[in-house]
């Protein structure tokens, strides 16, 4: 599961004294607010640019892009709408150096989805996003700008092996947790290419949330399965493509490409996931597809 220093001397099992102080998330929900607040006097490129690092992934339109494809830093456009958002659920690594926040979004003050957003922190401890991406579930009645967010509970500490308690722990293999969340997510889509429901259920946290559009965040299990009636019956999910995890491997954030059959038409689109190792296991904390554009109709008498 993880590396182990060589041992010498009779090893100890214990908590790892790095993670006993279970880390805020305050600071990931007012970097989320202060990006927001941005954006009208520097539009969506300049505040979009500002808060994120120069590698972060945007998801829209069909396409997994860097900021700045998605992005380009320039002039605002004169009749660029109004963007709003405001976080209502939010979390943090046990490391304390990766989270989240996701919320209603606005346009032109119409609520018109939600935004869900990955943060990591960097070198000089200022907090930046990684990732960034849309959904069409309802926004209507959520909580507005001035509550809020509820916050995850930070997942189980893991016990590290050591040769003594006053030996800091081995550190966590860069990819240990991306690798147990890809076996994951490949049982996951074997599963969906029959039943994606059942798939989904066996896979998602008691506490997460499930955005199936147009349908209002799912919260808790019987709202689970409601919503994903919801979607079709199945899903060809494709290789997880990237993503990635906290220090100590406690949460990962994945993306791959997804495709799908609706009303005799074939569908494409990218699912993006927010892992959470909780007592058991990974578990899905925030699942949300986001659909590419559909096909131009034919021409008119082809």
């Amino acid at each position: 599961m993880h590396r182990l220093v060589a041992l010498t001397l009779p090893a100890v099992l214990f908590a790892a004294p790095a993670l006993a102080q279970i880390p805020d998330a305050a600071p990931i929900v007012a970097a989320e607010r202060a990006f927001a607040a941005d954006a009208p006097s520097m539009g969506v490129a300049g505040s979009f640019n500002k808060w994120s690092v120069p590698e972060a992934i945007v998801i829209g339109g069909g396409q997994a892009q860097r900021i700045g494809e998605a992005y380009p830093d320039g002039p605002r456009p004169a009749d660029e709408p109004l963007l709003e958002w405001w976080p209502n659920f939010a979390g943090i690594a046990r490391s304390g150096d990766l989270g989240f926040t996701t919320g209603g979004v606005a346009v032109n003050g119409r609520r018109t989805g939600h935004y869900f957003t990955v943060w990591k922190k960097q070198p000089d401890g200022s907090w930046r996003w990684v990732y960034d991406g849309g959904s069409g579930a309802s926004a209507a009645d959520v909580p507005g700008p001035d509550s809020e967010p509820v916050i995850l509970p930070v997942g189980p500490q893991l016990l590290q092996v050591v040769t003594s308690m006053d030996r800091p722990p081995p550190p966590m293999a860069p990819d240990w947790a991306m690798t147990r969340v890809r076996e994951q997510e490949a049982a996951l889509a074997r599963a969906a290419v029959t039943d994606q429901k059942a798939a989904h259920l066996a896979a998602m946290a008691d506490n997460g949330r499930l955005y199936v559009a147009p349908r209002p965040p799912a919260i808790g299990r019987d709202a689970f399965a409601e919503a994903l009636d919801g979607w079709p019956a199945t899903f060809r999910f494709g290789p997880t493509e990237g993503g990635g995890q906290s220090q100590y491997g406690d949460l990962v954030w994945t993306y791959g490409p997804a495709a799908w059959t609706r009303d005799g038409q074939e569908r494409t689109g990218h699912y993006v996931r927010l892992w959470q190792r909780q007592e058991g296991g990974f578990r899905i904390v925030l699942a949300q597809l986001i659909p590419a554009p559909p096909p131009a109709p034919p021409p008119a008498g082809s």
